[in-house]
């Protein structure tokens, strides 16, 4: 079914070019008309900037040219009237059929209310946490996994072919000091302490020593008599075989799973990095100097040439990124959308950079920097973990205050703002809380079906309910927020702007509860009563579908 927008715009193009007509104007090429809500009531339900938009071609001023287009316009089923506004808007109010249609679209179409095919069956991949595994996952990367799911959601219900990924940073240093941090709590709790002494640059965390712990349970003193250098790998191995079982044990109860965990490691297993370097050279984009291999950035806007392979043969991590996109090009993506922290914010032109030396182009990938998160208690900064040993985990925070609170906190603001976390407002029953103000919305209808089904009352069939009754303000307004759904997955799709739907949900649930405390649903006359019983359905399952793009329960009973 066309929706309401697609049908007005369809209808003022029409006009346009019936004026371009008239007056021998040649419209540009590919020319469409683009609607938005207006900013303020009163202002009608459409708006549009058409004619200032086209003043210059057609070589009058934007008002003039607005109040024809609106003579022009077909008023019909649709449009009920236009007014052309300073400095050139048209502002479009829609007849009453819309509310019974819109009603009717999302009854019919049911959980799959608002999904699109904008991404025309392309393939994205979206790496996201990626965190090295060296550690329990953090609150920084919980967020990152939460708005990476959310987004992969978004993009799936909007046509794409979504791959979401985990890349395992588990190579260079940082594992070779993880495998000596378990190396040297092994050697302690076995008495030898002096043997091993703690890198300097260890992991302290409390899940370091359980590690420790089982390897002594399974293995014994196995290890004492042999060398350090010699059994280090073991250690390494095993330690981030375990982390990454707690990492995914973590994700998993978020409800973030992931198609491909990729392995840093598997890019030199493969020869993919010196594929990469030959093929740099070979676009002379690379090449060696002082016993080094270089990357030529500065060709690319960098201040400097940066070190893919240092003289003393060791490869940089920004090796391993070049080589890592090389390898998501040869895996046929159309599309690749990094999600990283905004600490990660200089690696960006660096990657962009190396795309282009591939020769791909810089609209087939994007970025998504997700800011830092405060942890609080009414309103007082507050650590947690001590077994983490540096910082507040994922899993404390979810054991807290649950998984929905979390996870709707974490989307509740725009992936590049700093996000103050209070663990007292994510637990309250009340308003306060986004995510339950938004779930009771849902089950306060569950409430109401039930407890019509108790009088002998069901929902009747659309068919047989006058929805042209509908047209208190209440429920005027609870449809046009219904009927903004499609348009909000589609602007965070296309803007890659998961908290769009976060926002929605809210004001969405926001419009429901006015109507509940506005009117009365049971106990009304017939006609009234079945017209919004199936307001009601139609408001709960528009809930429920962006509750279901946040991977948020919908409670039917709170």
């Amino acid at each position: 079914m066309e929706n309401k927008k697609d049908q007005l715009a369809r209808i003022i193009k029409r006009a346009v070019e019936t004026a371009a007509s008239e007056r021998g104007v040649t419209l540009p090429e590919n020319f469409s008309v683009q609607l938005e809500r207006p900013k303020r009531a009163g202002q009608g339900d459409w708006a549009t900037s058409t004619a200032m938009r086209l003043s210059k071609v057609f070589s009058v001023s934007p008002m003039e040219l607005a109040l024809d287009i609106s003579k022009k316009v077909e008023r019909g089923d649709l449009v009920e009237s236009i007014e052309a506004a300073h400095p050139g808007f048209m502002n479009f109010t829609l007849t009453n059929n819309w509310i019974a249609d819109t009603v009717k679209n999302v009854l019919s179409s049911g959980e799959d209310y608002g999904r699109n095919s904008c991404g025309e069956g392309r393939r994205v991949q979206v790496e996201f946490v990626s965190a090295n595994p060296t550690g329990p996952i953090h609150l920084g990367h919980g967020r990152g996994a939460a708005v990476g799911d959310v987004m992969s959601s978004i993009l799936a219900f909007s046509g794409w072919e979504v791959e979401r990924e985990y890349y395992i940073n588990d190579a260079g240093l940082q594992m070779e000091n993880l495998g000596r941090s378990t190396q040297s709590r092994y050697f302690a709790l076995l008495g030898h302490e002096d043997m091993a002494p703690f890198p300097e640059d260890g992991y302290p965390g409390g899940y370091i020593d359980d590690i420790a712990r089982d390897i002594v349970r399974e293995r014994g003193d196995a290890f004492i008599t042999r060398p350090l250098d010699e059994t280090v790998s073991f250690f390494r191995d095993e330690t981030c075989e375990r982390v990454l079982e707690m990492i995914r044990a973590d994700l998993s109860d978020f409800g973030v799973n992931f198609d491909v965990w990729f392995s840093e490691r598997s890019l030199y297993e493969d020869d993919l990095v010196q594929r990469t370097i030959e093929l740099l050279k070979s676009h002379d984009c690379a090449y060696d100097k002082d016993g080094a291999v270089w990357f030529k950035a500065t060709a690319f806007g960098d201040d400097k040439d940066r070190v893919m392979i240092r003289n003393n043969g060791v490869p940089t991590y920004f090796t391993s990124d070049t080589a890592y996109l090389l390898n998501k090009y040869e895996r046929k993506f159309d599309f690749l959308i990094y999600v990283w922290g905004a600490d990660h914010h200089g690696y960006v032109p660096r990657i962009r950079s190396v795309n282009e030396a591939l020769g791909a182009s810089n609209d087939s990938l994007e970025f998504m920097l997700i800011q830092f998160v405060s942890l609080l208690r009414n309103g007082v900064p507050v650590s947690m973990s001590k077994r983490a040993g540096t910082f507040v985990t994922l899993r404390d925070v979810m054991d807290e205050v649950g998984r929905d609170a979390t996870r709707f906190s974490f989307v509740n603001r725009k992936c590049d703002s700093h996000l103050d976390f209070d663990l007292e407002v994510a637990k309250q029953t009340s308003s306060e809380n986004p995510v339950y103000y938004v779930q009771y919305a849902h089950a306060r209808i569950c409430s109401i079906l039930r407890e019509a089904e108790s009088r002998g009352v069901s929902v009747p069939d659309v068919s047989d309910a006058d929805l042209g009754i509908i047209g208190e303000p209440c429920e005027t307004r609870l449809v046009k927020e219904i009927s903004r759904f499609p348009e909000e997955v589609m602007k965070a799709a296309r803007n890659l702007e998961p908290h769009r739907i976060a926002f929605y949900a809210t004001e969405l649930a926001e419009a429901f509860h006015s109507f509940y405390n506005t009117v009365k649903v049971l106990g009304e006359s017939g006609e009234t009563m079945r017209a919004r019983l199936l307001l009601s359905e139609a408001s709960r399952i528009t809930i429920a579908c962006a509750l279901k793009l946040l991977g948020i329960t919908a409670p039917e009973k709170m």
